[in-house]
């Protein structure tokens, strides 16, 4: 099948995500059959996951290990579009997601992006939250994966693609595409699980992954932050 057959390829790594993708891969039907393809990337699931899914995608990768970028860049490999966008299974699209992409990356002539990010919990703060991250994110052209990462086959190609490492992943995507050019920032938005933010504290949160970030920028390594991060 010609990889041009595919206006837009999502890859959604997974890992034990049986509770709830079925509901969430549900709600990106009316994009296949828009024809969007939707490949999943397990990363060695035993809950079920992959059954869960059946039906629901064009295609189901089991990369050989598990880890974010490696299986991003194991679902990268095989789809047939020439746009790619990275989705976390605790993140939903936009209504006419890829028209945006699509569209944006045209008018605007650049070779990657992402949207605004809404965190899906209702506390006044979470708003807060959000507009710092999206604000933050235009200023220094940095995209996490929370706020749907998409780019061109070839620009995704040419840096080598997601640097296979434990965490930041997303953060050094964004450091070398950032050679090539500047994100086109979207403003419609993405919603992504508030859940870590509300178990763990706002506060909290906030203070420990902008400390991880620092601490990457400073040079530590991702494996450390990784453990630190799965507090291990």
């Amino acid at each position: 099948m010609s990889r041009v057959s595919h206006r837009l390829s999502i890859v959604v790594p997974t890992l034990n995500e049986s509770e709830g993708i079925a509901a969430f891969l549900t709600a990106l039907q009316p994009l296949r059959r828009r024809n969007v393809e939707i490949i999943l990337s397990d990363g060695g699931s035993r809950d079920g996951t992959i059954a869960a899914a059946s039906g629901l995608v064009d295609q189901v990768i089991e990369s050989p290990t598990p880890g974010r970028a490696t299986q991003m860049n194991a679902g990268a490999a095989e789809a047939r579009a020439d746009i790619l966008l990275f989705l976390h299974a605790d993140t939903r699209l936009p209504q006419q997601a890829e028209r945006f992409i699509i569209e944006g990356l045209s008018k605007s002539q650049r070779q990657w992006g992402r949207f605004d990010v809404h965190l899906s919990g209702r506390a006044r703060m979470l708003r807060c939250v959000e507009t710092l991250m999206n604000l933050r994110s235009r200023l220094t052209g940095i995209a996490t994966g929370d706020q749907a990462i998409f780019v061109v086959r070839t620009a995704f190609e040419s840096i080598g693609g997601f640097a296979d490492i434990a965490l930041m992943e997303d953060i050094e995507l964004s450091r070398r595409l950032k050679r090539l050019g500047q994100p086109l920032c979207l403003r419609e938005t993405v919603i992504t699980s508030s859940r870590r933010w509300e178990h763990n504290g706002i506060w909290r949160t906030i203070f420990f992954m902008w400390s991880l970030r620092l601490r990457y920028f400073l040079g530590a390594a991702p494996t450390q932050l990784a453990r630190r991060y799965h507090g291990k």
